[in-house]
């Protein structure tokens, strides 16, 4: 008597079953009758750009201006364009925090800019630049 030997099987893995994508129709296409190519305008030709050229300066604001005494006491006594005049006047009021807190807009005048303001103790910057041009040369 042979001894029969059992075979054991292994279970097999199990492979997870494929999904099926969901079958697509063909799209029907209705064919559109065929139309004769539209005639195209002849093609404008461009116009040649022109190189950039840097804005100068306008003469007028580069002239050297002389400052009015009252005005000199603020930006000093030398003659210069309108454009450092401008500036020169808003570092000044900057270094003395003389704009208004509340509405930026308003420069509170200071013993030195009270005659170059005619007197004002508050004006907005636009009526200071008007002011300003007064004491100018």
């Amino acid at each position: 008597m042979a001894l029969a030997k059992k075979a054991t099987k292994k279970p097999a893995a199990k492979k997870p079953a494929a999904k099926k994508a969901p079958a697509k129709k063909p799209a029907a296409k209705k064919a559109a009758p065929k139309k004769a190519p539209a005639k195209k305008a002849a093609p404008k030709k461009a116009a040649p750009k022109k190189p950039a050229v840097k804005r100068k300066p306008n003469a007028a604001f580069m002239k050297a201006m002389t400052p009015s005494a009252e005005l000199g006491a603020v930006i000093g006594d030398k003659a210069v364009p309108r454009t450092e005049v401008t500036k020169k006047i808003w570092d000044y009021i900057k270094k003395n925090k003389l704009q208004d807190s509340a509405n930026k807009r308003l420069i509170n005048a200071d013993d030195k800019l009270k005659p170059v303001f005619g007197g004002k103790k508050q004006v907005n910057m636009f009526e200071m630049t008007k002011l300003v041009n007064a004491h100018l040369k």
